[in-house]
């Protein structure tokens, strides 16, 4: 046996090492257990409640909140393995990323200015587009998150000898040195609401592309996200092409498109490597037939009708609005370049060398540019437009969702609350009791706090504000499920129901009394 020597300064390091391990495994043990366990609780509670009442809304809430517990997991694995998405490698050019990404949050530029220096934006890197661009969004997307009301965020983009730098900074709130050390870790965030599963995301993508990222922060200052990824080498250059196309003598460009559009669509899908390979979903989510609408837009472009293309613009905009406006951009960038290709190759044989073809050509150009920017200028504006309307639609149906009132009878509703209640949450708790008491004129609403283990002072407050505000509207307030946790807060507080409150110790006994009375 061989004895190997450690000091006492190696073995301070290494117990430092195997203390820090455990307590990433603890972070992501007790990650998994609040977000796996809040769903699935809640799923146990609907289960009970069919016993009593059967119902198909209690089957569609139960299954949300199963499909959460599956989507916390999925984004677990995604972070363990990365290369479950098959993604392939390419160049990629991460200045005109970032441009794209910015436009994504146009909703928060009345508040959070950006400041952009993006220098060498042709340089690219070699790595997986929608996996680098997933990551510099969580960076984004945290920067505008940590900066509660006005200020800025610094993005800079440059080139080395040997690397690429991205560097993103926010004027918000920092973090704690004491933080510092545990970000990317699963579940550990610094965000009331956060996972932590975004800047994991981050780290291990930027890893996985042998880069290296830096985190400098100062508590009510800010904080610097620095990415460092290598260079790719010989990059290669891209010229129009000769391609294998009939002409006939003396035909137009529109003709001549028209001859060759089998091999306008070939060389659309060979271009757009990452559309191609989701045309079907695309068509199945979006109802977006890609090449008719590339034939629909090109025509638009050649024949000059401005008017008609704007139009087709704002419509496609809508509809790419339900998908991915990354592949969006790509798709459209492809169709401009094989249109380009086709302009060349139209112009190569209708009259090569003649100075009124050169003229033409120029002209052809100029009024292809023109017009292409044009869509995509009308595409922006409505794709922006319709994201907005999707989103707040989506906001208030989380809202519902979060204040899930079920009619158990005619004069009876149940509401059971789960998980962590905010101040936000609370108002909107609030706002949709006392509006549905008044619409729908109900005599009995059973609160069931089973699934919340502790609240603030000040919302149990709001909460005991809710009761009475029920009671001045005759409808009877019934409590069912509260936690030792929350029933100790309640007597330290000094809080006290109204008589006409009722307490039941569980939502089954409550079911028992009120359905049976």
């Amino acid at each position: 046996m061989e004895w190997v020597n450690v000091s006492t300064k190696d073995y301070k390091a290494i117990n430092e090492f195997h203390l820090n391990q455990l307590a990433s495994v603890g972070q992501i043990a007790a990650g998994i257990a609040h977000e796996v366990k809040n769903p699935l609780t809640a799923v146990k509670g609907f289960l009970q409640l069919l016993k009593e009442s059967p119902t198909d809304e209690y089957l569609d809430i139960a299954q949300s909140e199963l499909n959460n517990a599956l989507a916390t997991l999925e984004n677990l694995l995604h972070v363990s393995k990365p290369d479950a998405e098959d993604e392939p490698y390419q160049p990629i050019k991460l200045a005109v990323e970032l441009e794209v990404l910015f436009t994504l949050f146009q909703d928060q530029i009345y508040r959070v200015e950006i400041q952009r220096n993006l220098l060498d934006t042709e340089t690219p890197i070699y790595g997986k587009r929608n996996q680098l661009k997933k990551a510099l969004f969580n960076l984004l997307k945290n920067a505008f998150e940590a900066i509660p009301q006005k200020g800025t965020i610094f993005v800079q983009h440059y080139a080395t000898d040997e690397e690429i730098h991205i560097s993103i900074k926010d004027t918000g709130v920092g973090i704690p040195p004491e933080k510092l050390k545990m970000l990317g870790t699963p579940f550990y965030t610094t965000k009331p609401e956060g996972t932590g599963m975004g800047l994991t995301q981050v780290f291990s993508v930027i890893y996985e592309h042998q880069g290296k990222i830096d985190v400098h922060s100062v508590p009510g200052e800010g904080t610097t996200f620095h990415i460092k990824l290598p260079k790719m080498t010989n990059t290669p250059t891209r010229g129009v092409i000769n391609l294998n196309v009939e002409y006939a003598q003396g035909e137009d460009i529109r003709h001549f498109l028209l001859r060759n559009q089998d091999v306008f669509e070939k060389r659309l899908l060979a271009e757009a490597v990452n559309v191609n390979e989701k045309i079907n979903e695309i068509q199945r989510v979006g109802n977006i037939d890609l090449l008719s609408n590339a034939h629909k837009l090109v025509l638009y472009i050649v024949d000059g009708r401005e008017h008609e293309m704007i139009s087709f613009a704002r419509k496609e905009g809508v509809a790419w609005a339900k998908y991915s406006l990354t592949l969006a951009l790509e798709w459209v960038q492809t169709v401009r370049r094989v249109l380009w290709d086709f302009l060349y190759n139209y112009d190569r044989l209708h009259s090569v060398g003649a100075q009124s073809s050169r003229e033409q050509f120029f002209e052809l150009e100029r009024r292809f540019n023109h017009m292409m920017d044009q869509f995509l200028n009308h595409f922006f504006i409505s794709y922006t437009e319709c994201k907005d309307q999707l989103i707040q639609s989506q906001r208030e149906m989380v809202n519902n969702l979060s204040v899930p009132i079920i009619p158990l009878t005619a004069n009876v509703c149940i509401l059971p609350l789960i998980g962590t209640i905010d101040k936000e949450r609370a108002a909107i708790i609030e706002e949709k009791v006392i509006n549905h008491i008044g619409e729908m004129r109900i005599e009995v609403l059973i609160l069931d706090l089973s699934g919340i283990s502790s609240m603030e002072t000040s919302i149990l407050n709001q909460l005991m504000g809710l009761l009475n505000g029920m009671t001045m509207m005759g409808c009877k307030a019934v409590v069912t499920g509260l936690r030792p946790e929350v029933v100790k807060q309640i007597i330290r507080s000094g809080i006290s129901f109204e008589k006409s409150v009722i307490t039941k110790g569980t939502l089954q006994q409550a079911l028992v009394d009120f359905l049976h009375e």
